[in-house]
């Protein structure tokens, strides 16, 4: 009887222990998240939650729209997606893409998903400048 009273405390504590370590690293796990700046303009071409989820598919079907078809719109625009979501802080400057506080970085560095979009494409808005000078980014 005591042996079995001897595990049970020990199970009661290992089961106590686990609870609160876990509580612990669920209250840490939001400062985790990836900081995501704020876009400057009101309303996104699509919701969140469809934008996280399908926002490479949108701009894969406009580049196969604008290279294959000739259709230009700006709906899903790489362009006017870096118009809106690299938009200048308070001293009017922009962050390079391999900054974590350019939009697209701060979550696909989070997500350890490599950008290639910016090889080819700018990582800023046509008429804004960067905030540094270093290189790293276009």
């Amino acid at each position: 009887m005591v042996y079995l009273q001897r595990h049970i405390r020990k199970l009661v504590t290992l089961v106590g222990l686990g609870i609160l370590l876990s509580l612990s690293l669920t209250s840490q796990a939001a400062d985790l998240k990836p900081v995501i700046p704020t876009a400057k303009g009101g309303q996104c071409v699509e919701k969140t939650d469809v934008m996280r989820k399908n926002h490479m598919e949108f701009i894969l079907h406009q580049r196969n729209d604008t290279l294959r078809r000739g259709i230009r719109t700006s709906k899903h625009s790489l362009k006017e997606c870096i118009e809106c979501h690299n938009a200048p802080a308070n001293d009017g400057k922009v962050a390079r893409i391999s900054e974590k506080d350019h939009f697209c970085s701060s979550c696909h560095t989070f997500a350890a998903v490599k950008i290639d979009c910016f090889e080819c494409h700018a990582d800023k808005p046509e008429a804004a400048q960067y905030r540094t000078s270093a290189k790293g980014g276009h």
